[in-house]
């Protein structure tokens, strides 16, 4: 019988909880500028996380990668500690501007809804 929730999924939503308060309160890095962890993604083997993550202001998202990268293996060490598992994920983080991207869409589907609606209503 498989399994529902696999082992890698549970290990994901706890890497995610603890980056989210590692991020929040234990890393002390100017160039953060407040990013959001939104998804963590960890291989079968548990070797690799990809951590998913945005940020308020789209310029600050390189800084906030270089950041991220730098405080990696700090936060690889402090998830270690949480997870009483003989192998701790190598962490990559990724930028995710779907929500960026989304917003754009949505105002230009807007923007071409309501220039539609003035035309028939001249």
């Amino acid at each position: 019988m498989p399994k529902d929730y696999p082992r890698s999924d549970r290990i994901a939503s706890q890497i995610q909880r603890e980056l989210a308060l590692l991020v929040q309160n234990a890393v002390k890095d100017p160039r953060l500028s407040s990013p959001s962890i939104l998804e963590v993604e960890v291989t079968r083997d548990l070797s690799q996380a990809k951590v998913y993550f945005s940020v308020l202001d789209p310029e600050d998202a390189p800084q906030s990668l270089k950041a991220l990268n730098h405080a990696s293996g700090f936060m690889q060490r402090e998830i270690g500690k949480v997870l009483k598992s003989r192998i701790t994920p190598r962490l990559k983080f990724i930028y995710d501007d779907s929500n960026i991207r989304g917003r754009t869409l949505s105002e230009l589907i807007d923007s071409a809804v309501a220039k539609d609606l003035s035309r028939s209503g001249e």
